[in-house]
Order: C-alpha cells, then structure tokens, then sequence
C-alpha cells in the first residue's frame, strides 16, 4: 500500500435510501479488504450483484451495483470483520512498526464495531449503579414472565401478572385479561397454511367470541375448513386478514353470522370477510352459501371477496328484521345469485340496508348454459315478501351472458318490493335487462351509468308479474335526455275542452268519450271511441262522469310500450282498452295485455277493458300510474271511468319517455272523436245569378248538428256574392250563395269549403 492506513473516529456503519438510478454508493469509514464490507438491501444481506472499491484507503471507498436498486429501498453499508488474529511476532524478529501498525488498526476498528453493535442494546442509564440486573435461576424463572420490582431490579412475575396502560388513570389488570380483549383465531390452533383442516380450530375460537361476547381476529392466511362454520351473535363482531378457503360438501354455508328465531343482533361490526369454496359450485343447491347474515340491525359489513357458491352472501331476517344497516361489497365471483336478500318467516323483514359498491362478476367459460343474477330479492314459502327501501350505490355487473340463450341480469325481484333504488350501475355483457320482476315490485329506480348495451336497457317482467313502473335511467351517452318527460297529450281544463256534439250529447277536445255497456257487437277501435256521448255533466271546473261513462287518450303505441297517466279527479278509476295492428280489439282470452305500476288489472267483460282492481287515490299511493303494454298491442284507449260511484274529473295528462313520440289519435276521418271543429267541402259551379238571385248546395260534413257555428267560402273571389252557412240536417251543412250587387253576376266553377264549431 503507498500510505498506511489510518483509523479515525468515524462509526462503521452508513444507511441511504435508493432513487432507482444510483448504483454508487460510499462508505466513509476505511476496510482493511472487501470482505469486510456488508450489504443489505431492504433489511437483507446481499453476497452478489456489487463490486467494493477503495479497500486499504484511510478515507473509505465506493460499493458499485450491477443494476441499481429499485428506488425507495433501503441501503445499508456495514464493516464487520473477521475475528481472528493472523500475524505473529518472532521472538528474536525484526518488529516492524507497519506490522504492528497493523493489528492496532485492526484492534481499534473491532472496538469501533462493538461499540456500533451495543448502541442498539438495552442497557442502564451512566448514573445507576450496574446491581440488581441477573436472572434469577432457571427453575426460578421458568413459566413466569420478566419484568421488574419497586426498585427495579429484575425480577419474575406470575402468568396472572398485572399491566396498567401508560395513561392518567388507567388501574391495573391481570396479563390474561389484556391478551384476552380480541381472541385470535390462532390462540385456537388454526394454522392458515390453506393445507390444514382449521374448521374446529376456527369453530372454537367462534363459540369462545359469542360466549364472551368480544371481538374475533382471524388473521393472514388461507384457513382451510372442511365443515360450515358459525359466528353466533353474541360475539361483538369479527376482522378477517386472512381468508376462509371452505372445502366442505355441497348444499352447506361456509360461513353464518348472528343468531337466527327472533334474535337481534345490532350494533355488530363484521370486517375484512373473505370466504373462497375450494371447487366452484355446480350452481344447482341453493343452499350452498359463502356467508348468510342473519338479523343485523344497525350493523357495518364489509365483504372483501365471496367466490365459487351458488349464492355469494345471503342477508336473512329469521322471524325477526334484517334492516338498517350498511353493507360494503367488494368481489362477488363465479356465484349464480351475488347476494340474496331475503326473508325466512312471515315475521321476518328485510328492509332500508345501504349496499355499498360490488364487483358482481362471471368466468365466461363457467356454467354457460345456466342463469345467473347479481342482487335477488327472495322470500321463503310463506315469509314475508314486502322488501323496502333498499339502495344500491355504484355496483358493478360482469355477467357474461350477451348474445347467449341464457340470462344474465343485475336485479331479479321476485317478491313485492318497494323503493329498491340502485344508482351508478356498471352493466358488461349483461342481458338487455337490468332487472327481472316475477311478482308485485314497485317504484324501483336502476340509474344505469354505463352499459355494453348504450341505453337499451329495460325491465323483464315475466307472466307472473303484478305490478309495473320500475324506472330505469340509462345514462350512457343519454343522461340529459333521460332527465326530462314528454307529454303525449295534456288536457289542463276538463270545462273548457268540453262541447256540445248536439242538443244532448257532450264530447271534449283530445279525448275519446267510452261507453261501459257499447250495444251490439263492436270489434274495432273506431266503434268504441265516440265522439260525444249522452249524460255527462259539466261543471264549473269538470265534468261529472255519471254510470256508464268514461273518458280516454286514443294512442298510436307500435314504437312505445309504456305511458303515464296522470288525472286530477275524486278518486278515479283507471281503465285501459287494446287492440292490435289492425285496430281490432284484443281480449282476455289473448293473456294479460297491459299491466299497471301501483295496482291489478281485472278484465272487464262488459266493458272489453282492462280496468283498476281499485281507485287511484293519494292515501293508496295509486294516483300515478305507469301503464305498459305488451308487444302484440298496437293501438290503445288509456283513460279513467265510472266503476263505483260518479265523481268529477278536472285535468288529465298522458306522458312517456322522451325518446318516444307516440302519436294520440283524434280528429281523423276513421278517428273522428275529441275535436270541436269540423270541415268539410264539394265542387260546385254557381248558376248564373241576377241582382238579388240566391242558389244553394248541401256540403256533407260528419258530425254536424244544428246549432253548431258556421262558415261558409268559396275559392274564387266573391266580391258582390255573399256565402252564407246553415246546418240544414244532421251530418249536412246547407250553403247559399246570394247576390247583393245591382248586376247579374257568373261565377266559374270552384270549390265551397265549410267550418262547423261546436259551441
């Protein structure tokens, strides 16, 4: 070496933090070889990788990485040498001051090392004396714990010890009772390498948290189980780190929360809840389940993943509620049903739960020939079936089941459940559905964000379905448009659309008069939708609909298939007429064309309607209506009448969603109803007429009546020849034509056009 190396007071050890693109890093303390520098990265020791430069230099040298480490790891550079002595002095030698140079260096860096390793130790203050600190012997100490006495000598303690937290005011407690206040899965046995059976370890530790009534820990890694497990609800609640893989048989839950009968388990808090089934499910016994919550009131869930079951999770009221309470889903894989909300007895409910999120998702190679749902809304035989108030936000659905003859849909309700709202949806390779509804479901809302489908998304409802009226806001590429309605036709003042047809019929602008009892034999939509009828009764702000009598919209429904009917009258009656593309009626014995959104539709025999198994009144919550109409109908009459007793009706207004525009029908000539306002015309060529002559022609206009207003004209300029108007016979307007000038005057031959006013 040119110059001896020096050892000065610098500490052996140095630690930075990698930025991912350094590779040279420098020690400041001097190394007699490069064997004596260690390297750690990230708390690791490292053989390869590096090189060491500047061994034997006073100054310290430079580590050089092949690859730079990634950045944010933790470096550390450490001299540690060897212990041994490998020189010696001859007796009668030459004693070389660079020898003896030597082992000094070497003896001051050890000091140097060891005094780098005993900074991390525990040891006593420099003022207090080095007595009291030796173990007490082993038969002494064995089974107790160490710790320290009134003078601080080291001492042993009993198991049954007792800790006091480092606070103002904390009071002793025994060791066992501190370690005891969260049971861990493993002080039971359970090992979680996912090769163990840890079904009665975990089992045990379970009954012990619902027997002491504290919280259970099941921590990371997989527990295998082999038998369905159960948290009954005595236990304060449950954190899973780890997750359960269930390989038991078929037709089992894997996991089953809170007590069943009438019990309430409220207030609990469930974390981190992770259940896998070891094989996937053939999808084909419901009862085989990933976790059933039973009777939560006022509860948090938080479901990390449930995967492989016939049905994911099952919330379940046991002749007792499952209600408010809030539950966070994360992944809900490879299950037929994701959740199932659901009662057990006609004393159980299930109601007003916030279901947060929801990743509900399908292998596309699993089951493909089977159903499968997201969310079911279920009932037991015999339970309890009136679900409310439940509110989905933001779940997403991947159900693998476009362009295939299988369904694939978020929601399917199958009891009569109110106000289920879902908002923010994700719909991927769904059926074009974002709900099925089997039985009376009402008032729910499916706000769909975005879909594979765009906006062509609806509601199933299939033959068993009693009610209509769910919304659904497709959002994507539509969410302005969704936002408002469109009035097919509005009637704002009943008394002032109405007219009189003749001396004792009524009709009303825009509206069809209906008859419940039309004589004869009628077929088409032109003989039940009268212009005027007998018996009305008009009013200062209505009209009185009398027995017998009803008023309705005729509409063109091949584009649209639902309206919305609203009227404002003394409790009304809605009823509701079909017919196909050729505007022949359709009756009961082609199935249930029309149902309603807020009540049954009965078949009226006598009438040839569909009408309201009640009226439409605001304590019922039935005054709105959403009427949809199956495919097979073409044309329809929607409307309200006369059923039970006669009451006043002031407005009516028919709506539907803004991307259709059904056309309402009247005023036509095989439509001829709700228009005050008739016109007709003919060809005619005037004689020659002297001074004061007259000549008159009949112009046929349907419709007519005596008293009804009248204009006549001609379409040729007229100046000398006035046209004069009459209704001379029903269905006949009489027109003269009278010379008033002081010559004789020879009109060519034109066309008389007459307006009829109903007054």
């Amino acid at each position: 070496m040119p110059e001896h190396i020096r050892i000065g007071d610098v500490a052996p050890r140095i630690h930075y933090v990698a930025s991912g693109t350094q590779s040279a890093f420098t020690f400041p303390f001097p190394i007699f070889a490069a064997a004596d520098l260690d390297l750690f990265v990230d708390g690791l020791e490292q053989a390869h990788g590096y090189t060491v430069e500047g061994a034997g230099l006073s100054g310290g040298g430079t580590l050089r990485f092949a690859i730079p480490p990634r950045a944010g790891a933790r470096i550390t550079l450490r001299r540690r040498q060897a212990i041994a002595r490998t020189s010696d002095f001859q007796p009668n030698g030459v004693l070389r001051a660079n020898t003896l140079n030597d082992e000094l260096d070497r003896q001051v860096a050890a000091l140097q090392e060891m005094r780098d390793e005993m900074s991390g130790t525990l040891r006593l203050d420099p003022s207090e004396p080095p007595t009291g600190l030796v173990l007490p012997a082993r038969a002494a100490r064995a089974d107790k714990l160490l710790g320290f006495d009134a003078t601080g000598a080291v001492t042993v303690l009993p198991r049954g010890g007792q800790v006091v937290a480092a606070f103002a005011g904390a009071v002793p407690r025994s060791v066992e009772d501190k370690l005891g206040e969260v049971l861990s899965a493993r002080d039971f046995g359970a090992v979680g390498d996912g090769v163990s059976d840890d079904g009665p370890a975990l089992q045990a530790a379970m009954n012990a948290a619902a027997a002491s009534g504290k919280h259970l820990v099941i921590g990371e890694g997989a527990f295998r189980s082999t038998m369905p497990l159960v948290l009954g609800g005595g236990a304060a609640g449950l954190t899973m780190r780890g997750t359960i893989l269930h390989a038991g048989g078929p037709g089992t839950a894997a996991l089953t929360i809170g007590e069943g009968g009438a019990v309430r388990n409220a207030a609990k808090l469930y974390q981190g809840l992770r259940v896998v089934r070891a094989a996937v499910s053939d999808w084909l016994d419901e009862g085989d389940i990933g976790i059933v919550l039973r009777n939560l009131d006022a509860s948090l869930v938080e479901v990390r993943q449930v995967e492989g079951f016939t049905i994911g999770i099952r919330t379940l009221g046991v002749e007792r509620g499952f209600e408010d309470s809030s539950v966070h889903l994360g992944r809900i894989v490879n299950n037929r049903i994701g959740l199932d909300i659901r009662t057990e007895t006609a004393a159980a409910w299930n109601t007003s739960v916030r279901y947060y999120g929801g990743h509900f998702a399908i292998a596309s190679a699993l089951h493909t020939g089977l159903d499968r749902f997201g969310v079911r809304l279920s009932a037991a035989p015999g339970a309890y079936v009136a679900h409310n108030r439940h509110v989905f936000f933001g779940p997403g659905f991947e159900l693998q089941a476009r362009d295939r003859p299988i369904a694939g849909i978020p929601f399917l309700s199958e009891v009569s459940s109110r106000a289920v709202m879902a908002y923010g949806m994700r719909m991927e390779g769904c059926s074009p559905f974002v709900a099925r509804h089997t039985a009376n479901a009402q008032d729910h809302v499916y706000e769909v964000a975005w879909a594979s489908q765009g906006y062509g998304v609806s509601v199933d409802y299939a033959p068993g379905a009693g009610r209509v009226g769910a919304v659904v806001r497709a959002l994507h590429q539509a969410a302005a448009h969704r936002e408002f309605t469109r009035d097919v036709a509005h009637v704002p003042n009943l008394r002032a659309a109405a007219f009189r047809f003749s001396a004792t019929q009524w009709g009303f602008e825009r509206l069809a008069c209906l008859s419940t009892n039309v004589n004869g034999a009628p077929t088409t939509l032109a003989q039940f939708a009268f212009p005027a009828l007998e018996d009305y009764a008009p009013t200062d702000r209505g009209v009185v609909l009398p027995g017998g009598r009803g008023l309705g919209f005729v509409v063109d429904a091949r584009r649209c298939r639902e309206f919305a009917l609203a009227v404002e009258a003394d409790s009304p009656r809605l009823v509701v007429q079909c017919f196909d593309a050729g505007m022949n009626l359709i009756t009961s014995a082609s199935g249930a064309m029309v149902r309603a959104s807020g009540m049954s539709l009965a078949w009226n025999d006598a009438a040839r309607w569909w009408q309201g198994a009640a009226d439409m009144t605001d304590a019922d919550l039935t005054r709105l209506q959403v009427v949809r109409l199956e495919p097979q109908v073409a044309y329809a009459i929607i409307g309200v009448a006369r059923i039970g007793v006669d009451y006043e009706v002031r407005a009516m207004r028919l709506s539907t969603d803004p991307a259709q525009g059904a056309p309402l029908l009247f005023g036509l000539p095989d439509l001829p109803h709700g228009t005050r306002e008739l016109k007709g015309e003919t060809a005619w060529d005037p004689p020659s007429l002297a001074a004061g002559a007259s000549a008159q022609v009949n112009v046929p206009v349907t419709g007519a009546r005596p008293g009804d207003f009248v204009q006549a004209s001609f379409s040729f300029a007229t100046s000398g020849l006035v046209f004069m108007a009459q209704v001379g016979a029903t269905d006949v307007v009489s027109v003269t034509a009278w010379n008033r000038s002081g010559s004789t005057i020879d009109m060519p031959s034109g066309t008389v056009r007459v307006r009829a006013v109903k007054p």
